[in-house]
């Protein structure tokens, strides 16, 4: 979903990884709303948590000003968003690294053009599946539309984080999410209005299949 913290649970696991001395690739592949100056605030905070370091070029391939979903932003921008080169980046990118989480936009069933979209990006990588999940109102109907989707298309659901928006609803509805979601919660985040990764990523574990 939008405005959930998945720049944050993905800088905070690519710091995790790090940690255990792991080669990790923190990737958004497709962005839209820039800052005043310019740049890409999402972008930049995940090519610093990159190990080793690389460049914005090796952390993401479309970006547009617009405050819009990608495919209107690049409509808007006359651009046609290719889905074999954001799978080839990707591949590209995962060279030699021990882990790569590839960050999406706005949430899983996100279209990035006419008749495809994060999830059949997903699908193409092969990808496990982590959710991060906004502790507020409706995050428990929409958390489970989300995981129906991932399970619907075959692939794995490897987890998921929740991060605290509204303390007043959290535990409520984080006891419900630790009942109905079909798989290990990664970790809970306070509420913290000034975070990073450092701060973060010690609230989180990593998934199974990594270590």
């Amino acid at each position: 979903d939008t405005g959930v913290g998945k720049t944050a649970v993905t800088a905070a696991l690519a710091r995790l990884c790090a940690s255990h001395g792991m080669r990790v690739a923190a990737l958004k592949p497709v962005v839209s709303g820039a800052e005043t100056d310019g740049t890409w605030e999402d972008v930049e905070i995940l090519r610093a948590a990159n190990q080793p370091p690389r460049s914005i070029a090796e952390t993401n391939l479309y970006a547009f000003d617009p405050p819009l979903a990608p495919h209107w932003a690049a409509q808007q921008a006359g651009v046609t968003m290719d889905r074999g080169r954001v799978a080839a980046f990707v591949r590209a990118q995962s060279v030699a690294m021990d882990c790569v989480l590839v960050e999406g936009a706005g949430g899983f069933l996100v279209p990035l053009g006419a008749d495809w979209g994060f999830a059949e990006l997903a699908e193409d990588l092969h990808f496990p599946v982590l959710l991060v999940v906004g502790l507020r109102l409706g995050a428990i109907n929409h958390a489970l539309l989300s995981v129906e989707a991932i399970r619907t298309r075959g692939l794995s659901f490897a987890g998921w984080v929740a991060n605290t928006l509204n303390p007043a609803v959290a535990e409520g509805t984080l006891e419900t999410l630790q009942r109905r979601l079909p798989a290990p919660c990664l970790g809970v985040l306070p509420y913290i209005p000034h975070w990073s990764a450092a701060v973060l990523s010690p609230y989180l574990s990593l998934p199974a299949s990594l270590y």
